[in-house]
């Protein structure tokens, strides 16, 4: 798709397969240029890619999530949401599904930078995100969805009417999820929409940031993972797991990560270096070192209770940052398998295997 953008993994390219057959995908550097890039593809044949075009900004730009939206008052979008102004979510909107775009406008605002995770719904985008990067706050976890114009909490109710009037929504204005603490630091993760329309989230949270302050390059040493269901009417938040260590240290916050599968949100995959319900670490009997594996968990409670399985164990490496995509047929678990070292610097594989539901 490009030839030299940074070594960088927020780089990745976000897809969206068009009414027409056509693969639309968008991506931009990581804060080093201005702009998002995209291509489109022939009629349902993504090795062959029309000219990359760029939609500008004032500031630098960074990530890529295509989603769509019915805004109330109006004809179905199609979003890109990318932090650029502000350091903040802005969105890119399209209404010829991705040939053209313009700007639409600043999705949340704050003293720092949220994080946010999206999910597509029926005409609305869910989200979850943080109040800051987990280095400079002791984060809570909050909920929101938009239509393209507007945001709202979880009960509906406006918390921002116009996305491209100032000021923009704050997170803590959203729906609390999880309420941060020295010793409770949340990192969005994942989120999902559940047969009903209903959101299913998982966050991280850091459980000993408390005892490490002013401990600079030690990396947390026991994270969590939650897992959150929206019934309509109110959210129900549950530990999850043990989520281990963190990957590295100098970010103390970085987990394997987790993936929820969009087609049985009942059900998780998660990457730890730690037995999920027990926490003792996890040492492989090949190598005698602590490696990230992934296992499979199910619950039947809404999240009270999980059953997990292994999906890797007793590695020679390690399995970390778990996707589940949408698959019709089955479920498909990608994830990467190797040796991460930084943001900058990895030297893993992609690998993935199928299974029946």
């Amino acid at each position: 798709l490009h030839r030299g953008l940074s070594q960088d993994d927020h780089n990745v390219a976000a897809l969206h397969r068009r009414a027409d057959g056509h693969y639309l995908a968008m991506f931009a550097d990581h804060h080093r240029e201005t702009q998002s890039y995209w291509r489109i593809s022939e009629i349902d044949d993504p090795s062959r890619w029309s000219e990359a075009e760029t939609f500008p900004s004032p500031e630098p730009a960074t990530y890529s999530n295509l989603l769509k939206a019915t805004p109330a008052s109006g004809a179905p979008v199609l979003l890109n949401f990318r932090r650029t102004i502000g350091f903040d979510p802005n969105l890119m909107i399209s209404t010829d599904d991705g040939t053209t775009w313009e700007y639409g406008g600043r999705l949340l605002e704050g003293d720092g930078r949220p994080y946010v995770q999206y999910a597509q719904g029926d005409g609305l985008v869910h989200f979850i995100a943080t109040d800051q990067h987990p280095r400079d706050a002791d984060n809570s976890v909050y909920y929101g969805m938009t239509d393209g114009k507007a945001v709202y909490d979880a009960a509906g109710a406006v918390i921002d009417p116009d996305l491209l009037s100032a000021p923009a929504a704050l997170p803590s204005q959203l729906t609390k999820l999880h309420q941060g603490a020295p010793d409770a630091v949340g990192w969005s993760v994942d989120i999902e929409v559940d047969a009903t329309g209903h959101p299913v989230a998982v966050f991280s949270v850091q459980a000993d940031g408390a005892d490490r302050k002013g401990q600079a390059g030690r990396p947390g040493l026991d994270h969590r993972y939650h897992y959150a269901r929206f019934d309509g009417a109110e959210w129900h938040v549950h530990e999850m797991a043990f989520a281990g260590t963190a990957l590295y240290p100098y970010e103390e916050d970085y987990t394997g990560l987790a993936a929820i599968d969009p087609d049985d949100p009942a059900t998780v995959v998660i990457s730890t270096n730690a037995h999920p319900e027990t926490g003792e670490p996890l040492i492989s009997k090949a190598d005698g070192q602590r490696h990230w594996e992934l296992f499979r968990g199910r619950t039947d409670d809404g999240g009270k209770t999980w059953t997990w399985e292994p999906i890797t164990a007793n590695s020679t490496t390690d399995n970390i940052r778990p996707v589940i995509p949408q698959w019709a047929d089955g479920r498909i678990v990608l994830w990467m398998r190797g040796h991460y070292s930084t943001w900058r610097e990895w030297d893993t594989q992609l690998v993935g295997l199928t299974e029946q539901r």
